[in-house]
């Protein structure tokens, strides 16, 4: 994609083509309904390993049933490739364990 330190535009961001995930404010968000506490569980270890293979480090929330992902570069203040990178990597884990992402954000 780009420079890993330069912000992304929304369209840069719009084109990157993620299922699932929404452009809020400064943030990449996305909600993972997992129907079981135990995968959610699952997921949010497998976030957490890719996470620090990545040095990048999203917020997460787990419930019972789903999971919260939250995607910041807080040094550059906004979205960059490392934003996608691992947004994608995250979508891919929740494949593999039949976790959907939900269609919208909670309010």
């Amino acid at each position: 994609m780009s420079d890993p330190k330069q912000k992304l535009t929304p369209s840069e961001i719009a084109d990157a083509g993620l299922t699932g995930w929404h452009l809020v404010e400064e943030t990449l968000t996305a909600q993972f309904a997992t129907k079981r506490f135990t995968t959610g569980l699952e997921f949010v270890n497998r976030i957490g390993a890719s996470a620090e293979e990545a040095d990048h480090h999203p917020d997460l929330t787990l419930t019972y049933p789903e999971v919260a992902v939250t995607l910041s570069s807080h040094d550059v203040g906004g979205i960059t490739s490392r934003d996608i990178d691992l947004a994608r990597v995250i979508s891919e884990h929740a494949e593999e364990l039949g976790v959907s992402p939900r269609d919208g954000n909670r309010s």
